[in-house]
């Protein structure tokens, strides 16, 4: 136990003593108090040893007993009843007398003593260089926290894509055919579910993700509406042109790993070419991730431009599923 003699609120000593009176454990008093009375004192309390601050290197490996001179010093370490190890300075570090009938683990500390010695003060020397680590760190957490609400708006296309395919399996979509239904009306039914669905999971995560004002919640919440909304669209393409469930399950993880891996590997490749950024962008996840990652650091301006391209890929969608349902309606 190391036990300092000036602990708050309560007496070194005191805890010395009923420290000892309930065990044999060795009791170190390691104290600024130099005193011979307070070593006397520390003694008579049950300490077995007694070292004062600031203390030398070498008191940290053991006892140290300062010899007046090199007789005496060799002296010491050749008597039979103790294992001394004597030190003596050396230029820069410190070398060690042994009298050759010491243990093998007092022979071992001799051996490593020079060795510490220099290694203290070669750390004493060395240079700390803080690197800029936050900036760096930073990027990649928007980078993941924009992938995570990427993942959330991608719930309502699963969500539509799911349910389609649960009609076909259960029959319902042949009674939807055969109900007197607008087809305008039962495109829009579908996609409100997952265009729900989308943008709750989203708005959630982008509460518990970021913090939100009333100024930048607006421009958030409009890249979520989009996306949503995209989201939601792709879903209902995936649910007409998947003939099982297992079918529809393969078609949503290669959308999904789309999704995710376009706009995270144009991020981490740094990619600046403009024919390569635009193929990019054929993927609507693209202009959410841009939108949501310019959001982040406060470009506005940027931000105005992906929403753009988000309702561009809103029109394109819808107007490419209502064709492809009017067409499919006509030659059934």
């Amino acid at each position: 136990m190391i036990l300092d003699v000036m602990i708050p609120h309560l007496d070194g000593f005191s805890v010395c003593r009923t420290a000892r009176q309930m065990s044999s454990l060795p009791i170190i008093m390691l104290t600024a108090k130099s005193s011979d009375d307070d070593k006397l004192r520390g003694y008579e309390f049950g300490a077995d040893d007694y070292m004062t601050k600031p203390f030398s290197p070498l008191e940290r490996y053991g006892a140290v007993t300062v010899y007046p001179t090199e007789e005496e010093l060799i002296q010491g370490v050749n008597e039979p009843s103790t294992n001394l190890i004597g030190v003596e300075a050396a230029g820069n570090s410190i070398k060690t007398l042994l009298s050759g009938d010491e243990l093998d683990i007092f022979r071992q500390t001799a051996e490593t003593l020079p060795a510490l010695i220099k290694l203290r003060e070669s750390a004493g020397q060395a240079e700390i260089q803080i690197l800029e680590r936050p900036d760096i760190m930073a990027g990649y957490q928007d980078m993941f926290i924009t992938t995570i609400l990427i993942v959330a708006m991608f719930m309502g296309c699963t969500f539509n894509a799911m349910n389609m395919i649960s009609e076909k399996e259960d029959g319902v979509a042949l009674v939807n055919e055969i109900l007197p239904m607008a087809r305008s009306r039962y495109i829009m039914q579908k996609v409100t579910v997952g265009f729900i669905c989308g943008c709750l999971s989203s708005i959630i995560t982008a509460c518990i993700c970021f913090r939100l004002s009333l100024q930048n919640a607006v421009l958030m919440l409009v890249l979520i509406v989009l996306s949503s909304f995209v989201a939601a669209l792709i879903g209902l393409f995936i649910g007409r042109f998947s003939d099982g469930l297992m079918v529809g399950v393969v078609y949503i993880k290669i959308v999904m790993l789309l999704f995710i891996a376009i706009p995270i590997l144009h991020f981490l490749l740094g990619i600046s070419d403009p024919a390569l950024t635009a193929v990019c962008y054929i993927m609507p996840s693209q202009a959410a991730f841009e939108g949501i990652m310019n959001w982040s650091i406060g470009k506005t301006t940027t931000v105005m431009n992906d929403i753009l391209i988000l309702t561009i890929h809103c029109t394109a969608w819808f107007l490419l599923y209502a064709g492809l349902s009017v067409y499919q309606r006509k030659n059934a």
